[in-house]
Parts: C-alpha cells; structure tokens; sequence
C-alpha cells in the first residue's frame, strides 16, 4: 500500500508542465499534471486512442477543442474526453499552478 499527498510535494513547472503517473494497471492509468501559464503549441492537438477524464484539482484552465468550442474549467469540474476527441489546452493560470488529475482509459 502506497500513501501520498497530490499537493507534496508539487513540482515546479514554470518552464514545463509536470507529468507524474499515480498509479498504472492493466487498462487504467492515472496521472498528475502540473501547468503554470503554459498551453499547447499553435496548431498542436492531442487525439489518443484511449479516453481521458480529467478533474480540475487547483487553478484554472481551458481547452479547446477541434470544432471551435472552448470549456473553461475550475477547482471541482471535470470532463470526459472520448478515444479520439481532438483537443488542446488553450490556456492554464499563469499566477498559480494548475493541478489536474487525469484518468485514462480503454476505448
């Protein structure tokens, strides 16, 4: 049994984002991210074969998505990213670190 704290220690990610894997099985794979003020480079879209959910833990964030629409996303809301679904981050706080739990899944 492993115990732990996602706010400790927290990475610095002013240069980059942070990506920390919590815990991986067979078909489940969780992970911390870490942005402070950072995006996703023009032009650039992440499509994975595998669903993404994602809880906003701290911060503020927004992505985008292929067809134009946007989701601004707080503390506590979260999102379901089917296999496939083109999306971006637009934009994360740059005056405080973005905290985000991401659970990946098997189409």
């Amino acid at each position: 049994m492993n115990s732990a704290n996602l706010f400790k220690p927290l990475p610095d990610a002013f240069d980059s984002e942070v990506f920390d894997t919590l815990l991986s099985r067979p078909g489940l794979r969780i992970e911390r991210i870490v942005s402070h003020g950072q995006s996703s480079p023009s032009g650039f879209w992440y499509q994975q074969s595998e669903g993404e959910w994602v809880l906003l833990v701290k911060g503020e964030a927004e992505l985008g998505f292929e067809d134009g629409a946007a989701v601004k996303l707080g503390p506590g809301q979260h999102i379901d990213l089917p296999p496939g679904c083109k999306h971006r981050v637009n934009w994360t706080s740059p005056d405080e670190p973005t905290v985000w739990l991401a659970v990946f899944y098997p189409p």
